[in-house]
């Protein structure tokens, strides 16, 4: 920070809003971060106390985004651009990534000024990898922006990860436009990793989460946030990857890609409320 309280990603101290909880920080919450306010933690609180496996889908989410990333780079993808990434939390997309190659580029981007001031110390200072502040709501602006141009070579396969973001984009700000406009300036080969909480019930369970009230309490957490929480059922999330081809398991719950652990029964699946999926790019 500079002598006028103002960073390379531009903006002043002053403009970071603590007086509304918001859904990075809260998400750190529940995976036991200490990278947020007593705002956050409320909420958070409120969350957790209808739905107690709020904490349980978390660190699932966490552990598909992992798996998704060594697939990814396992498969020769040396790009990532990390949208939506979120207080940073170990081990962190580019630290994934360089268990299987250590020349990968990562460009992580979220809108909250707080994720920002963490970036410098725990997600750029590797090398090879940078923060740019953005909205996921603005595609074309992250695409454009020039450290993510410096950084991204778009004639060649880029992962995109929009991990627990696409939830906090309402129908009417089109999250099927956002991921098209992604897709038209990635390669052939690029891959989308993406996951999007629901209130569906699996497999004829509706314990936890579907339970109207709960889901109605969670629901109002997030209304007082700084973007509201919009769950959707598989069948309106399975048509965001639009022209990328879901790769096999397909779009389940996030627990069951491509587990490298106990697979959890359906009862803890239920109450596991993220969906996820990769698709390729033809």
């Amino acid at each position: 920070m500079n002598e006028h309280g103002e960073r390379e990603q531009g903006f002043r101290a002053e403009e970071i809003d603590t007086s509304r909880p918001h859904p990075a920080r809260m998400y750190d919450y529940y995976l036991g971060g200490w990278d947020n306010y007593e705002v956050d933690r409320q909420a958070a609180e409120h969350v957790i106390q209808a739905h107690p496996q709020v904490k349980l889908s978390a660190r699932a989410n966490r552990a598909f985004l992992r798996r998704a990333v060594r697939e990814c780079v396992g498969d020769g993808i040396r790009q990532i651009i990390d949208i939506g990434t979120g207080i940073p939390t170990s081990p962190n997309t580019h630290e994934v990534a360089r268990e299987i190659a250590d020349d990968v580029k990562v460009a992580y981007v979220d809108n909250d000024p707080i994720v920002a001031t963490h970036a410098g110390a725990k997600l750029t200072n590797a090398g090879h990898a940078a923060f740019v502040l953005g909205d996921v709501r603005r595609p074309e602006e992250i695409l454009a922006h020039p450290v993510v141009r410096e950084l991204v070579d778009f004639d060649k396969p880029v992962a995109v990860l929009l991990v627990a973001v696409l939830h906090f984009v309402k129908d009417e700000e089109d999250p099927a436009g956002i991921v098209a406009a992604l897709a038209a300036a990635l390669a052939p080969g690029s891959r989308l990793v993406l996951s999007h909480a629901t209130a569906e019930p699996y497999e004829g369970y509706d314990e936890g989460y579907t339970d109207v009230r709960a889901r109605d309490s969670v629901l109002g957490a997030y209304k007082n946030a700084t973007a509201s929480l919009n769950l959707r059922g598989r069948a309106a999330i399975e048509p965001l990857f639009g022209d990328f081809t879901l790769q096999a398991p397909g779009l389940v719950r996030v627990p069951l890609w491509h587990p490298d652990g106990p697979v959890p029964s359906a009862q803890e699946l239920s109450n596991t409320i993220f969906y996820g999926g990769v698709g390729v790019k033809a």
